[in-house]
């Protein structure tokens, strides 16, 4: 999708400090950290929002960008500590970029309820 800012980042066409690629996921530092690690987790193919992932192939796609997100935190030393990972879906929820991203934050003790 070209008219998508992350479409726009896996194709290279913007850049972004990668952490970590693989054919079916990139991770990305956060431009605006909320915490001293975030990190953007995304598919490399386009999919809205969690709401957008339906049928098998929603939920392959959902599964592997999680257990991504899961190692990128590992990768980046969050396992010690903790961290949380958190996905927006929609504008009430804080959704800016409509392509399925999770937030891997950490790096500190996070508060709840978030916000």
């Amino acid at each position: 999708m070209t008219d998508c800012l992350f479409c726009r980042v896996v194709a290279g066409e913007i850049p972004a400090k990668i952490v970590r690629r693989t054919p079916d996921a990139v991770a990305f530092h956060d431009i605006n950290p909320q915490a001293p690690v975030h990190v953007l987790v995304i598919p490399t193919r386009h999919v809205a929002a969690v709401r957008d992932a339906a049928g098998a192939d929603g939920e392959r796609v959902l599964a592997g960008t999680l257990a991504f997100a899961a190692e990128v935190a590992r990768e980046l030393g969050l396992d010690a500590g903790g961290y949380r990972i958190v996905t927006n879906t929609g504008p009430d929820a804080g959704q800016s970029v409509d392509h399925l991203h999770f937030h891997v934050l950490g790096g500190r003790r996070l508060s709840w309820p978030p916000g």
